[in-house]
């Protein structure tokens, strides 16, 4: 099985899918957890470039280098752990260049599915748990200032376009997408996520 996690910075991804594996993996199950960009040597080196501070990558340049990065990840890691049975638990994926690059940044859409079609074919999540966030609220939790503080720095309208861009994500992603409210406690937010997979 392939999850992912997604939403806006702040919401609390890396704090609940480490929750989420470590549920997963007292039940016996063989989990590996990654995240994008990154997840490969490669990988994480365009994540340095992408995620500096004080970086100004066009949208289409963001756009080739996430799929740069994500190609890389799905063939090394993803699809050699989901074909050996293992829960794949991924801190982003393709939705996150929808939100980031597209929604919020005006990538065209269109063209970020053909890119997605070129370097990793139709790969999907099995399900995805958008958590979602006021945006002031999610910026205000943010770390700004650090080495990868870029996507912060775009400042609160940007933030707003980009939890609009994943609620429309989910919104037309019934199947796949559970939108949990990132807002409360952790242990609230992480007993919710949990209902999706008891």
């Amino acid at each position: 099985m392939f999850i992912t996690f997604e939403g806006g910075d702040g919401g609390g991804k890396t704090t609940q899918i480490r929750l989420l594996k470590d549920r997963l993996s007292q039940t016996g199950r063989d989990v590996v957890l990654t995240r994008e960009p990154g997840g490969t040597p490669e990988a994480e080196k365009i994540r340095a470039l992408v995620l500096q501070s004080g970086n100004n990558w066009s949208p289409i340049t963001e756009t080739l280098m996430m799929f740069a990065a994500r190609a890389m990840h799905v063939r090394d890691l993803i699809k050699p752990a989901l074909d050996a049975g293992k829960i794949v638990l991924c801190d982003r994926f393709t939705d996150s260049t929808r939100a980031y690059q597209g929604y919020a940044g005006g990538m065209d859409l269109s063209v970020i599915e053909d890119l997605k079609r070129i370097t990793i074919g139709d790969l999907e999540p099995d399900r995805t748990i958008v958590l979602d966030i006021p945006a002031a609220t999610g910026l205000a939790r943010s770390t700004s200032g650090t080495a990868e503080g870029a996507q912060e720095e775009k400042g609160i309208a940007f933030q707003e376009k980009l939890r609009a861009g994943y609620l429309a994500i989910a919104r037309q992603n019934p199947h796949r997408c559970t939108v949990v409210d990132a807002a409360r406690e952790i242990d609230v937010v992480a007993a919710d996520i949990w209902k999706v997979f008891a």
